[in-house]
């Protein structure tokens, strides 16, 4: 590993040692950020307009890219070219490392649409998608951490205004690979960029006509942009094996729902929910009507 990058891990190693959350402080904030970090002074006014990074094919970084440790935890990068999903908290970093030198060498610029992981590849791309309002936004991981309380990463200031998580520091999010293929086929602007708002259903058990449970749905994804939301549909009705109502409507929080269904019963949303999602590659969710 390059001393650069040695040096990287220590900075970031020692301020993370130090995390204090806003709330121990008596701040309003639930946490996420670190001790005498935080938004700019004076922010730029054009943040909503701030673009997400554009995915492209790139050689993977030498340095950063090796097996490491912090804080007595050794961490080995993925470089095997396996697709990566996962469920988590994520926080963000701003002003104190703003300028800095990323586990790459790349300087942090805390309003660019970047990110930093444990274990994803150096440099790679990711579609992060926050749980409770299913805004999401792509970023470039160029950057190691976060290596505390279980963070699944940790996002530029940018990325986490785009979201909606400045004030709150952190919030649970969706991370999606996007893949080198996906990337070279352009098919990454068509990946499902929803999210649902629970796990997905435990198995199925034997169906049931009884509608004890009342109707329910089979959710499919959750958007701000109502295009997006009906662009999944119209994909969800050609792909789906079986002619099942499809609709689109307001949830919680003005989120727009894609839902299959009713289905007469909870047995039956469950049992309908796994080949659903298996069609069309996304993860599902019950909602009632």
């Amino acid at each position: 590993m390059h001393a650069s990058s040695l040096s990287t891990f220590a900075i970031r190693a020692a301020v993370f040692l130090t995390v204090i959350f806003l709330t121990a402080c008596g701040g309003s904030n639930t946490g996420g950020y670190y001790k005498d970090d935080g938004p700019p002074r004076n922010p730029p006014s054009n943040l909503d307009s701030i673009a997400d990074a554009t995915p492209r094919v790139e050689p993977l970084a030498r340095g950063p890219n090796r097996p490491y440790t912090i804080m007595g935890k050794r961490y080995v990068p993925d470089t095997s070219g396996q697709p990566y999903r996962k469920r988590g908290i994520a926080s963000w970093y701003g002003r104190k490392f703003h300028g800095n030198p990323t586990s790459n060498g790349e300087r942090y610029d805390m309003f660019a649409m970047t990110a930093a992981h444990t274990t994803l590849p150096i440099p790679s791309y990711v579609r992060v998608t926050r749980v409770s309002n299913g805004q999401s936004v792509i970023v470039r991981v160029n950057d190691r951490g976060p290596f505390l309380h279980n963070r699944v990463i940790d996002l530029s200031y940018a990325a986490a205004h785009r979201l909606g998580m400045v004030q709150a520091g952190s919030a649970e999010v969706v991370v999606e690979r996007i893949m080198p293929e996906q990337i070279r086929a352009g098919t990454w602007r068509n990946t499902d960029t929803a999210v649902t708002s629970s796990p997905a259903p435990r198995p199925a058990s034997p169906p049931s006509t009884a509608s004890s449970n009342g109707q329910m749905f089979v959710q499919i994804g959750a958007f701000r942009d109502q295009a997006n939301a009906q662009s999944l549909a119209t994909q969800a009705a050609g792909r789906l094996p079986v002619n099942v109502p499809i609709e689109v409507d307001t949830g919680p929080d003005l989120v727009y729902r894609v839902r299959v269904g009713p289905f007469n019963s909870r047995e039956a949303a469950e049992q309908a929910a796994s080949p659903i999602g298996q069609a069309l590659g996304v993860s599902t969710s019950l909602s009632a009507p």
